[in-house]
Order: structure tokens, then C-alpha cells, then sequence
């Protein structure tokens, strides 16, 4: 759109008084707006007595010039709103920094502001200042470096800087004032200082500061003063804003805070004379709101929604997918719109006001100082945007629900036993101990009931329900999510009840929960890279915050693969494909920090690296959520011998080695702050238990080609480099194929492997009648036979076992459904891990979602399928072997 420079001036002039004196005073600004030089005269504005000694009257200068230039540029669309914002802002910024520079050299003769910060709060901070805005900056300072004379107390100095700060920008004289600045959102502003010890703020936000102050600071940055200073102390302050786990009582606090601003509102509620377009219902404040209620909630786990503007954290918050991408768009939109008007109310006199004016006269004239042919077209614009805000803010805020409710049947008797444990609840539970949690309680209570009675068993239900709350030490936030998503109270319960690992796991940290609200709950893991990168995105460079952060993301990936295996999502069989993607990242990021920690002191081998060789269901790439991690660390052989490691502590190569492998192994197993990762099984290393943890190469390689026993071949068929260079893994994959590729007496083979089949049935019998990994016909015959053909043949060496056995099919040593009968096992051991981890048969509740996971009608047919597969692998088993087993 091209700007009308000449429309503008004519507006300002006819509907602004104060636009109207500006103009008057600054007449060469006059003369290059109307030539359309907007660039120029924005310049001009900026420069306006600069370079005059006196700081009050020059920053008075360029207010006014600046408030000329951005508001008529603002009405001829020359400028955007981001543009008038940021340049309102970027001037805010200035001045503050100038006048406390001022302030503090009036006393110390050219002294900087070295331990003297201000942190910019609200639209400052967010750099969308309005036109006639007051600043709400916190002001801070160290005792130790604060500038003053001999004689003055730290406390004494800072105090009268920010007196004298507050009267430099917000004193009227005859050039007018520059900001007026509000000192109210300091800590305990009741009772403190005008200027805050940076440590004395610390202590506040960590112990004592009010609900409130978390949406604050979501718009805060270092805006003047001590910049360095400032940035350090909200780096020190990030984990009171952004909580680690999903916050759902952010909600709750919004709420109250919400109902508190309502009720104090006095204004009509009403869009007409005297309506407050931020205040108001469907007003600025409520998208500003309904944005940072999201960010509380979410931005501790993704830093990419802690945006400081308005319209960046909406559009964040749909990429992320948390709301709607409309939603973002009509609120985004809003918002603009409204600061548009807000900008046009203040224009007319420069004053701070958000309201409608009084009476339709002065309306008329907002409107056509905008643009618009009457006060009657900007009342009903007005009317149409604070409705479409307001449907949607209360709807985050869980308005006019009620009416929604579906009443659910409850046994009177269930009823009964409910009510008495709860009672019993009361006084014994620690998590439901403060006023506050009962409250939270009583608001899901109902909810509750209905839940557990609909679960498949109540009893069982409501005793795994207590047992989550026993383990609990708060249960607050657990309570208001609850309240906010009814849903999740039911896939939860069925969790409880149907899946003993995940209840277990639940009961330890609850904000695994966090896993099942995320958008992308029940979806599939993503890449290794892509899981990987997030396992990496610790704020925290340390390594035992890596480690954590290692452990966060896969128990909350192992938990939601988990939770959609219970919600019969996806096939096992790909559940068990993301676990391994899972385990996969996590050993690429558990040897990454623990490489970089080890290198920090020993330094590296020249022309050696680490390779990790994964085994096993880890090489096969499907995993249980009880499997262990079957890996052999192994390291490219330096070109010379005797090469030690060039670090501060250096170490030979082989020492270097076994050492960087306990590292990475204690970094993928030891339970840190956020607890246990996998179980890290080395034993199929060359020598097992004898061996060294770490091996090169070539030794790897002499040992396969001689010493090595055929169950180690066998294991080699599905082992596949998960770590190292590709030039590493390709070197490892070619000794790999050398081995098992070897030649071999038939008749020697076939009676090593029923030896050891034998030793190994009557060292681990099956642990049930449902044991179908170890059982005759499961799947450990399923893949001696398969490793034997391998072997024997010297074809189908896949990791993954259903491609070596499509291999072999296709070689004519199978039949072509025998991946078929093989994958139904499989299949049923991924989902009954979960669902009876014990061996035994599941309990009747159980038995039907395990039926379906597995992609059966009933737990009858489920039997019938397993039945027979084991009945293929018995036949092809006798075929291959000449040996009949026993099938139950």
C-alpha cells in the first residue's frame, strides 16, 4: 500500500491536538513527511539534539520528534506496527540507559553503570512499546561494583539513582517528559527498595515471589544499564519462569488472576463509549494472556515458545501445534488490530489511555483520525474483534463447560468405597496434605469417580490410583491437568491398571505425563538424528546435565511408545522400532558427552576413534520396553603401535580405550537426578566377562576368525555398528561379513547349535505357558534355525532377522510365510513385556487390549495365532534338524 503523507498530516492535524503542537514545533519534520521522505525524517528524529550536554532536555527532544514522525507514519502506512513498536522500544532502551548514566556520573564523575542494571518488563521487554506507554523496568544493582563516592552506602547510592532516574524521564517541563517510569513490578514492591540487589532479587524469585511474576518475566530482557549483568541474572532466574514440566497450574493462576482484573475492572463491559480495549473482555491483556498461559505451560520443555512478542509466540505456539493454527492467526490478527487503535487513542492528546472515549463526538473523531467514516464503524470493529478473543480465551480458561458434562452411572456401592478412600486419602497422603492440593483435588474429584468406575477393573483401578498418589511428593499441577483434560484422567487410569511398567514408572516422575499432552503424543519417534538433536538440547552445557537430559527424553519417549501400545495405536512391531531408534540416539548422545568430558583431560589417539557395535535386539533394531542393551565397544587401531592419547593426562591406547568404554557404559546406565536409563549388557565381547571392555579392530577380527565359538557367530548375524565414523562402521560391517561368511562343516554346525539349543533349554527353561521367546517352537528356535542357515549357507546375514529370514525364503530354505509366523511371536512379546512383564498370563482385563495390540478380535484367537506359529517353526525346526518338539 502507498503511503498518504498528505491524508495523514491533514488527519493529525484536524483530529490530534498533540500531533497538531508537534507539528507546529517541529516544522523541517513537517516538511520532509510531506515530501514522503519517511526514512529521512525518521533519521532527523533520532538525531534531534543528540549531542546536547543536557540529557533530560535532549531525550525530551527526540521523544517528541520521534512521537511526531512514527505517528504520522503510522496513519499515512508508511510504517507498520512492528515498526512503530520496535522504534518506540528501541528509543525506551535508549533513554533508560542514558538517563541512569546521567543519574550515577551527576554523583561520580565520568563513572560507567558497571553493576547498575535495568531489566525492560511488559511491552518494553517485548519490544511492543505503545505510543503513549509508562516503562515498568526492575531496577538492580551489585553492592560491590556499583559506582559511587567513598562515603556512600551501596544501598543509599542506588536508591537515590533510581529517585532521580524515575524524576529525569518522567518530570514534565517545558519540552514535556520523555517516559514515565513505574517501579511497581520489583520484588515485594510494598516494602522494598526502588533498587534491588541482584542477589536479594535472586532470593525472592526462588522462595517467595507470586504467580503473577512468572508471566513477567516471560517478556524480560537486559535492556539498559549492566546489559551483561542483567543477562546473567535472568539466566540465573530461567528455571523459577520455565519449569521443567508441563505447568497446567498456569491455568489455574490465570484464572484467578483473570477473575481478580475483572473484578476490579470499572469500565463497561460493553463495547461502546468508554470500553477498554485492553481490559476489557476479548481485550489486549487476554490475548497477551492466552499467549504466556500456553508458554508457562509449555516453554519449560521447548525453549522455542519463550518468545517475548505477542505475535512471535502465537505463531510459535502453532508451529509447535499446541493451538490451533487459526486460532494463532485470528488472535495474532487481533491483537494487531487492537494495538493499532490503541495507538490512534493515544495520539489524540498523548495520553496513556486504552479506553473508548466518553461520547460518541470524540469517538468519531478516533475513528477518522484512523481512517475510518465514523465512531459507529469503529465501535462495531471493535465489537467483532473482542468477541472472536473472547470465545477463545474463555475457552482456554475452561468457561461454560458445565453444559458439556456427560453424567456418568456410578454403582452406589463403588461410590461408597471411593468416598471412604478418600476420606482415608486425607490424612495420610503427603501429596494431598496443603489446602491448596485438596482444593485442586475436590475440582477433579468427580471426574475421578467417573473414571475409575468406567475402568475395565474399578477396584484395581482405585488401588493403583492410590498407590500413584502415595509415591507422589506434590500433586498440585497433576490435579489441575487433570481438571483441564478430563481425557487424560481415562487413558491414564487404563495405564494404571493395564500396564505395570508404565505405572511404575509413572509413580517415580510424574511428569512423564508430559509425554501423553504433547501434540505429537501418539505419534511415532522420529529420526535418530531428529531424537538425537533433542536428547542433545540441554541448557546446560555440564555433563551431568547432558546425562539428565539424556534420561528425560527417553523415559518420556519410552513412556509414550508405552502409552500408545496401551491405546492399541500402533503395531508393536513399530513400537518396538522406535524403543530401538530411542536406544539408538540415546547411545550416540550418552558417547558424545561422555567423549567430550573424557577428551577434556586425556585428549585423543591420533588416527583412532570409538565404535560402538550394537547386538542382539539392539543390532536386530526391534526392542522390548524390558530389553537391555547388547553392545561391544571396539576402536580403530592407531597406524602406529605404542601411540598414546595428546591430552593433559595422556593414556596408551588400549588403557585410553577401556576407560573412555566404562565412561560411555556408566553414562547410558547410572542413574542420575532424573534415574535410570538401560541396562548396558558388554558380556558378548570377545573373552565375555574375561575380556577387556574395549577391543581394536584387528584384534576383533583375530579373534572371530580363530578363537571364537559358533554361538558368537551366531550373535554376530545380528550385530550392526550403531556408533563411529562411516568410514569406522563400514571397516567393522566388512570383518563382520569376513566371519560369517567362513566356510563350515555342515555336520559340525548342526551339532554345535543343538548342543548348545540343549544347554541353554535346560539353563533357562520357559517361565510359563506363555513364554514365547524360550519355549519349543518360540522364538529362540525360531532364530537358532535361522543363525544355522545363515551359517550354513552363508547368505541372509540382515540384523534384522525378517529380512535375513526373506532372504532365506527366497533362497528356497524357508517357506515364504515363515517371516509371517515368526513376527506374530515377536509381536506378542513387544506387547505382553508391557502388559504382563511377569511371565505369567495376563489378568482378564488385560487380555483383550493385548488382543488387540496384536492385532487379534479376542485373546482366543490371539492363543490360536501364536499356537500355530509355534506349530511352523516345530515343523521347519524338524525339517532342518530331524529333531520333533514337543508343542503344548
Amino acid at each position: 500500500m502507498t503511503a498518504d503523507w498528505q491524508s495523514a498530516l491533514e488527519r493529525a492535524r484536524a483530529h490530534s491536538p498533540f500531533l497538531r503542537r508537534a507539528m507546529d514545533n517541529r516544522p523541517e519534520l513537517v516538511e520532509l513527511m510531506s515530501k514522503g521522505a519517511a526514512q529521512e525524517a525518521l533519521n532527523a528524529a533520532r538525531q534531534d539534539s543528540l549531542e546536547h550536554e543536557d540529557t533530560a532536555y535532549s531525550l525530551r527532544r527526540r521523544r517528541l520528534s520521534l512521537a511526531l514522525v512514527l505517528g504520522v507514519g503510522d496513519l499515512a502506512g508508511a510504517f507498520s506496527l512492528e515498526t512503530v513498536m520496535a522504534e518506540l522500544s528501541d528509543f525506551a532502551d535508549t533513554a533508560l540507559n542514558e538517563a541512569m548514566l546521567a543519574v550515577v556520573r551527576r554523583r561520580v564523575e565520568d563513572a560507567g553503570t558497571d553493576g547498575f542494571t535495568a531489566l525492560a518488563l511488559g511491552k518494553q521487554g517485548a519490544r511492543e512499546l505503545n505510543y503513549s506507554s509508562d516503562i515498568d523496568p526492575i531496577l538492580l544493582f551489585d553492592p560491590q561494583r556499583l559506582a559511587r563516592r567513598d562515603r556512600d552506602e551501596p544501598g543509599e547510592a542506588a536508591q537515590r539513582y533510581a529517585r532521580q532516574l524515575v524524576e529525569l524521564l518522567g518530570q514534565p517541563t517545558g519540552e514535556g517528559y520523555v517516559l514515565r517510569v513505574d517501579l511497581r513490578l520489583r520484588p515485594a514492591s510494598e516494602v522494598s527498595p526502588l533498587a534491588i540487589p541482584f542477589a536479594a532479587a535472586i532470593s525472592h524469585y526462588e522462595s517467595s515471589a507470586l504467580a503473577w511474576e512468572r508471566a513477567a518475566f516471560i517478556r524480560a530482557r537486559a535492556a539498559a544499564g549492566d546489559v551483561v549483568a542483567g543477562e546473567h541474572f535472568l539466566e540465573e532466574i530461567r528455571s523459577f519462569v520455565w519449569r521443567r514440566s508441563l505447568d497446567f497450574t498456569a491455568i489455574e493462576e490465570v484464572r484467578r488472576l483473570t477473575a481478580r482484573i475483572r473484578a476490579a475492572y470499572k469500565g463497561t463491559t460493553r463495547v461502546g463509549p468508554g470500553f477498554d480495549i485492553k481490559k476489557g473482555r476479548g481485550g489486549i491483556r487476554e490475548i497477551e494472556f492466552y499467549a504466556q498461559t500456553h508458554q508457562l505451560i509449555y516453554g519449560g520443555r521447548n525453549p522455542a515458545l519463550r518468545r517475548r512478542g505477542t505475535r512471535a509466540a502465537l505463531d510459535a505456539l502453532a508451529d509447535a501445534e499446541i493451538i490451533g493454527r487459526e486460532d494463532a492467526q485470528v488472535l495474532g490478527d487481533s491483537y494487531d488490530r487492537l494495538r493499532v487503535i490503541e495507538h490512534r487513542l493515544q495520539m489524540v492528546n498523548d495520553r496513556q489511555t486504552h479506553a473508548l472515549p466518553d461520547s460518541a463526538e470524540k469517538i468519531d473523531n478516533v475513528a477518522r483520525l484512523g481512517g475510518l467514516p465514523d465512531g459507529t464503524a469503529l465501535v462495531e470493529e471493535v465489537r467483532a474483534i473482542c468477541d472472536r478473543v473472547a470465545a477463545r480465551y474463555d475457552d482456554l480458561l475452561g468457561e461454560d463447560d458445565d453444559e458439556a458434562q456427560t453424567i456418568v452411572a456410578v454403582p452406589e456401592d463403588f461410590r461408597e468405597r471411593f468416598e471412604e478412600r478418600v476420606e482415608s486419602w486425607r490424612g495420610s497422603i503427603r501429596a494431598l496434605r496443603s489446602e491448596e492440593a485438596r482444593k485442586a483435588f475436590d475440582a477433579m474429584r468427580a471426574d475421578l469417580l467417573e473414571a475409575i468406575a468406567a475402568a475395565p477393573d474399578p477396584d484395581h483401578a482405585l488401588a493403583r490410583w492410590e498407590t500413584l498418589l502415595e509415591r507422589l511428593p506434590t500433586a498440585i499441577n497433576l490435579f489441575r491437568l487433570f481438571e483441564q483434560r478430563p481425557g487424560l484422567l481415562d487413558r491414564v487410569l487404563r495405564i494404571l491398571t493395564l500396564a505395570r511398567p508404565l505405572a511404575d514408572a509413572l509413580a517415580r516422575r510424574v511428569e512423564l505425563l508430559d509425554a501423553l499432552i504433547d501434540p505429537s503424543a501418539l505419534d511415532l519417534p522420529g529420526s535418530i538424528e531428529s531424537l538425537a538433536a533433542r536428547m542433545e538440547a540441554s541448557e546446560e552445557s555440564d555433563t551431568e546435565s547432558r546425562l539428565d537430559r539424556l534420561r528425560q527424553v527417553v523415559g518420556e519417549e519410552r513412556f509414550a511408545l508405552g502409552a500408545q501400545m496401551v491405546e492399541c495405536r500402533h503395531d508393536p512391531l513399530e513400537i518396538a522400532e522406535g524403543l530401538c531408534r530411542v536406544a539408538e540416539a540415546a547411545v550416540r548422545t550418552g558417547a558424545d558427552a561422555a567423549i567430550a568430558d573424557f577428551r577434556a583431560k586425556h585428549g585423543t589417539i591420533p588416527g583412532s576413534e570409538l565404535v560402538i557395535l550394537g547386538l542382539g535386539r539392539l543390532g536386530g533394531g526391534a526392542l522390548t520396553h524390558a530389553s537391555d542393551l547388547d553392545i561391544v565397544f571396539l576402536f580403530t587401531d592407531p597406524g602406529e603401535i605404542g601411540v598414546e592419547s595428546d591430552g593433559e593426562r595422556p593414556l596408551s591406547t588400549v588403557l585410553y580405550y577401556n576407560r573412555l568404554a566404562a565412561r560411555v557404559s556408566a553414562a547410558l546406565s547410572v542413574p542420575t537426578a532424573e534415574g535410570a536409563l538401560y541396562e548396558v549388557d558388554t558380556r558378548l565381547r570377545p573373552q565375555g566377562k574375561q575380556g577387556p571392555l574395549a577391543t581394536g579392530l584387528a584384534a576383533f577380527a583375530k579373534y572371530q576368525h580363530e578363537t571364537a565359538w559358533t554361538w558368537e557367530h551366531m550373535a554376530l548375524a545380528r550385530a550392526r555398528p550403531i556408533y563411529g565414523s562411516d568410514e569406522a562402521r563400514a571397516e567393522l560391517s566388512g570383518i563382520i561379513q569376513d566371519v560369517l561368511k567362513t566356510p563350515r562343516d555342515p555336520a559340525r554346525l548342526k551339532a554345535e547349535v543343538l548342543d548348545m539349543r540343549a544347554e541353554m533349554l535346560a539353563a533357562k527353561p520357559p517361565q510359563g505357558p506363555l513364554d514365547v521367546k524360550l519355549m519349543r517352537g518360540g522364538l529362540v528356535d525360531s532364530e537358532f534355525l535361522v543363525h544355522y542357515l545363515q551359517l550354513r549357507e552363508g547368505l541372509g546375514f540382515e540384523p534384522a532377522i525378517e529380512e535375513a529370514i526373506s532372504e532365506l525364503a527366497e533362497a528356497g530354505l524357508l517357506p515364504a510365510d515363515y517371516a509371517r509366523h515368526h513376527l506374530d511371536l515377536t509381536r506378542y512379546l513387544v506387547a505382553v513385556r508391557l502388559f504382563a512383564p511377569d511371565g505369567n498370563e495376563p489378568v482378564e482385563p488385560t487380555r483383550k487390549v493385548l488382543a488387540q495390540a496384536c492385532g487379534e478380535d479376542s485373546y482366543k484367537a490371539l492363543l490360536q495365532s501364536l499356537a500355530k506359529a509355534r506349530q511352523e517353526i516345530a515343523a521347519q525346526w524338524a525339517e532342518h534338524f530331524g529333531e520333533t518338539l514337543e508343542i503344548d
